[in-house]
C-alpha cells in the first residue's frame, strides 16, 4: 500500500522541556499489543524507528480482545473488553502518523442512540449525541425546564473539553508547574474543581438526567460524589461527541491498528511472553522472553499494566507504585444467545433505586451492589455478523468491588451468576437464563489472572493524587517507557489511544499535531 505524506512533526516549547528517553532511540521493543502499545507503534514507525510489538497473545488487542466459540449453527464472536468506543478522531490520528486514513482499514458507524436509560420508575430514555434531539427526548420525558439545563450543561462540558485536551490530556507533564496554564484558570473559573455530582445538579435537576450524565466517573473509578468535576469530560467523549460501533465489532480496531502498522514496517511476534526487561542500572539493554531469547532495544515500551509490569518486567515495586489505590472491578457475563428483546438498544443501562448507595457498596464498604444498577450492550443489534443466523450477544457488566475487598470468587462467581440472571429476567429480559446457548463469564480474579493489578481493570483510581503529575509517569530512567491506562493521562479507550501517542513523543523528542478525519 502506497504511503501518505504524515504529520508534520513540532518541537516541544523549549521554555518547558519535555523529559526525553536519552541516547539511541531507532530500535524500539514494544512489550504488549494493546490499545496503547499499538498507538506508540503507530506513530513511532510514522516517526521512521524501527519497532518490534511482542504479544503473548495470539491476536492483538490487550484488553480489547476477543473470544471466539464455536458452535454447530456457527460461531459466537465477543469482545471481552471495552464495548463503548468514542473519540474515533484520536484512532484516526493514529493512522494518520503512518500516513493511513482510518476508513481505508476501519469501518466506524455512529450509533443513533448512544445508550437507552431504563429507570426503576418505568421510564425510559434516549441518549443521543445531538443536543436539539436530546433536549426534545428530555422534554418528552422529563419537561422542558430539564431540557433547558441539559442545554446549559453541554456548553459546561463542551468548555471542559476544550480547556483539557491540549493542557492536560494530549500532553506529557512532568511537573504540576506544568498545569499552571491560562487553561487551568479557565477551569477553575467554571467550576472544573468541585465536585463532579454538586455541579451536574447545578445544571440538571432530574436524578435521572443526573444519572445519565455522571455515571461516567465510574470509569475513573470514582463516584461522582467524589470525582471532580473535570471528569465530566468523559460525558462530553461519548454523550455529546457520540459513540460509534466499528463493524466486526471492538476488537477490529486493534486488528486494523495492528495490520496498518504491520503493512509500514512495524514487526510483530505473536505468543511470545517477556519475562523480564534486561538493565544496565536505570537503562535497558534488551528484553528476556521466557523461552530464554534475549531481544535487543534502544528503547523498550511496556504496555502491561504499570503494578504488573514494574514488579514482574523490572523487579521492582517504587513508593509512588505501592501506594496507588485501585479502580472497582467488574462482573462480566458474555452470553450467547437465541432470546431477541425489541425493547433494548444496542448499549442499556439499567438503574436500580439506589444511587449514592451502589458507590457506598463497591467503593467505601468493598461489597457487592444491594440493589444494583448494570449495562447491557447487545452487539448484534448493529452487526449481526457476530453470532449465528438468528442468534443474539448480549454483554452484561456489573461494577464489583476490586480484589481488596474480601469476597472469594471461586465461591461467589456461580452464586453470584445466578444473582445476575434473576436480575435481568427482573428487569425485563424474559426467559433469560433458558434462552442462553454459550457463556462466558469473568470476575475480579480473572480479571487479576489477565495481568490487572487488583483485578481492577479500570487501573489506579483518578483520584486528585492519582491525576495528571501525580499518576505514575510514562518515563523510567533513561529508556523505559510506559503506555496503558495505568500511567498518563489515564483509563479509557480514548485516553489510552493518547498514552501511545505521548509514549511515542518521549521516545522521539517532538510533538506531533492532533490531526482530525
Amino acid at each position: 500500500m502506497q504511503q501518505r505524506d504524515g504529520p508534520i512533526e513540532l518541537r516541544i516549547n523549549p521554555l518547558a522541556p519535555m523529559r526525553q528517553v536519552e541516547g539511541a532511540t531507532q530500535e524500539v521493543v514494544i512489550v504488549g499489543a494493546g490499545l496503547g502499545g499499538l498507538s506508540a507503534a503507530m506513530h513511532l514507525a510514522g516517526g521512521g524507528r524501527s519497532v518490534t510489538v511482542l504479544e503473548r497473545e495470539l491476536i492483538p488487542g490487550g484488553r480489547a480482545g476477543r473470544k471466539t466459540i464455536s458452535t454447530p449453527e456457527g460461531n459466537y464472536e465477543f469482545d471481552t473488553g471495552p464495548t463503548v468506543l468514542t473519540m474515533p478522531d484520536l484512532i484516526a490520528d493514529c493512522f494518520h502518523a503512518i500516513g493511513e486514513e482510518l476508513s481505508d482499514w476501519l469501518t466506524l458507524e455512529p450509533l443513533d442512540s448512544l445508550y437507552r436509560a431504563f429507570y426503576p420508575d418505568g421510564s425510559v430514555m434516549n441518549v443521543y449525541a445531538d443536543t436539539e434531539r436530546m433536549a426534545q427526548e428530555i422534554t418528552g420525558v422529563i419537561g422542558p425546564e430539564e431540557a433547558a439545563g441539559y442545554r446549559r450543561y453541554v456548553d459546561f462540558v463542551s468548555e471542559l473539553y476544550r480547556y483539557e485536551m491540549g493542557d492536560f490530556i494530549d500532553r506529557n507533564i512532568d511537573s504540576p508547574l506544568d498545569l499552571l496554564t491560562t487553561n487551568l484558570a479557565r477551569l477553575t473559573a467554571i467550576g472544573g474543581f468541585r465536585r463532579l455530582a454538586p455541579k451536574v445538579a447545578q445544571y440538571l435537576k432530574d436524578p435521572r438526567t443526573q444519572r445519565v450524565f455522571s455515571f461516567q466517573s465510574m470509569y475513573a473509578g470514582l463516584s461522582p460524589y467524589d470525582a471532580l468535576a473535570i471528569y465530566a469530560v468523559i460525558a462530553y467523549m461519548d454523550s455529546v461527541a457520540g459513540v460509534f460501533v466499528p463493524k466486526g465489532g471492538m476488537h477490529a480496531v486493534p486488528q486494523a491498528m495492528a495490520a496498518a502498522a504491520q503493512a509500514h514496517g512495524v514487526t510483530f511476534r505473536y505468543g511470545v511472553d517477556v519475562a523480564s526487561v534486561e538493565r544496565a542500572h536505570d537503562r535497558a539493554t534488551a528484553v528476556i522472553t521466557t523461552e530464554g531469547e534475549r531481544i535487543a532495544a534502544d528503547v523498550v515500551v511496556l504496555n502491561p499494566d504499570v503494578p504488573v509490569a514494574f514488579r514482574e518486567l523490572l523487579g521492582l515495586e517504587p513508593w509512588s507504585i505501592r501506594r496507588l489505590k485501585y479502580s472497582p472491578s467488574c462482573f462480566l457475563m458474555l452470553a450467547g444467545s437465541s432470546a431477541h428483546y425489541e425493547a433494548i438498544a444496542h448499549h442499556n443501562i439499567h438503574f436500580g433505586r439506589a444511587w449514592r448507595g451502589v458507590f457506598d457498596d463497591i467503593i467505601k464498604d468493598r461489597r457487592l451492589m444491594s440493589d444494583p444498577s448494570l449495562l447491557v450492550s447487545n452487539p448484534t443489534f448493529s452487526d449481526r455478523a457476530l453470532a449465528p443466523p438468528g442468534k443474539e450477544i448480549y454483554y452484561v457488566l456489573l461494577p464489583t468491588p476490586n480484589l481488596d475487598a474480601d469476597i472469594d470468587w471461586t465461591v461467589e462467581s456461580p452464586r453470584y451468576r445466578e444473582e445476575v440472571c434473576r436480575l435481568l429476567e427482573a428487569r425485563g429480559y424474559r426467559d433469560f437464563t433458558a434462552n442462553i446457548q454459550v457463556e462466558d463469564i469473568t470476575t475480579p480474579l480473572d480479571w487479576q489472572h489477565r495481568g490487572m493489578e487488583r483485578g481492577a481493570p479500570f487501573a489506579s483510581a483518578h483520584t486528585f493524587l492519582q491525576t495528571g503529575p501525580f499518576r505514575p509517569s510514562n518515563l523510567w530512567g533513561q529508556n523505559i517507557v510506559f503506555t496503558g491506562s495505568g500511567t498518563r493521562p489515564g483509563v479509557g479507550v480514548p485516553m489510552v489511544l493518547v498514552s501511545g501517542k505521548l509514549a511515542a513523543e518521549r521516545i522521539m523528542g517532538v510533538s506531533t499535531p492532533r490531526r482530525t478525519s
